[in-house]
């Protein structure tokens, strides 16, 4: 028996890249109460195309290669997922909890699996309910400490991590469909490269692009790490992974997020856990578990998931 296919090590890059993701925290839950969530995000991809511009370069050869629906593909990434979403999820921090906007990997994955059958034409057999189910079921055992009394208070943070929510799960779509034809870097650089002007626009309409570089050094420092581990080093482990793994299966690595993210709130901002947040953790983890072992072993169509586009290494 094979345990050491592209499908598998594709899979555990996804979890590794949603795992740092979940650091996100650290450095954005402060920032965001120090400047608007659109300065903080153009400020953030303005760090980011200065660092990916050498990828974009090398991977020119790879972007000529691009449909006129390619470039349509990477400028939504961009404009959606990358600005638009980001942003909605920075304001959700300034609502005080930042355990609330772990709400968003809930809609996620059910968003990711319609675009990705509409889209891709991937293939959902009836098991892949099971994993579906399960990784929802324990998102949002994560998300609330009383997954039964979840008050009006919360649904503004909430529809904010919704709107993000939707965003970024069809850029998982959309991710997958162009991973294949770019290298995995040089993709990276590109949802920055739209994301850009995308966040400078909204700032500007929103009437807070004054002094977007007036930063003490505290915040500038911020900024950067910011950039750089859950931006920077997430995104290119994750699109790393996304050229072995389909959408649908992805989606679903992509729930490490909240585990991360919540065991970061607990440990930095003391996040007490409730019983029910603990099992929510406990049935992610081995949900991922569970379907990485299947993948690594044989292939996705063991997880219910079988894509039209080969999975590459």
């Amino acid at each position: 028996m094979k345990t050491n296919n592209p499908a598998g090590r594709g899979f555990l890059f996804v979890v590794l890249g949603a795992a740092l993701w979940g650091t996100d925290s650290l450095f954005r839950y402060w920032l965001a109460f120090q400047m608007p969530a659109p300065r903080l995000v153009f400020l953030e991809h303005l760090v980011l195309v200065l660092i990916t511009l050498p990828f974009i370069l090398r991977g020119r050869e790879a972007l000529r290669s691009f449909t006129r629906s390619d470039w349509v593909s990477a400028a939504v990434i961009g404009i959606g997922p990358s600005a638009l979403a980001t942003i909605l999820f920075t304001k959700a921090f300034t609502y005080g909890d930042p355990t609330t906007p772990v709400l968003l990997q809930k809609i996620q994955p059910l968003v990711a699996v319609i675009g990705a059958t509409l889209l891709l034409k991937e293939k959902i057999l009836p098991r892949f309910g099971f994993f579906l189910a399960a990784a929802v079921t324990g998102a949002y055992l994560v998300a609330f400490k009383d997954p039964t009394a979840v008050s009006i208070s919360a649904l503004v943070p909430a529809l904010l991590a919704v709107g993000a929510a939707s965003l970024w799960g069809l850029g998982t779509v959309l991710g997958r469909r162009l991973a294949p034809k770019v290298p995995f870097e040089t993709m990276t650089g590109l949802r920055f490269l739209f994301g850009l002007p995308a966040a400078g626009v909204i700032m500007t309409v929103l009437g807070e692009a004054a002094s977007p570089f007036a930063l003490t050094s505290r915040e500038a420092l911020g900024v950067l790490l910011l950039a750089l581990f859950p931006g920077l080093f997430a995104l290119m482990v994750y699109y790393r992974g996304l050229q072995a793994t389909p959408a649908s299966a992805a989606t679903i690595g992509e729930l490490a997020y909240p585990v991360t993210a919540t065991a970061i709130n607990y440990f930095v901002y003391d996040t007490v856990l409730s019983p029910t947040q603990w099992v929510g953790a406990a049935l992610l983890v081995g949900t991922i578990s569970v379907m990485n072992f299947l993948a690594r072993s044989r292939d996705f169509s063991q997880v219910g998931v079988v894509a039209q586009q080969p999975a590459e290494a």
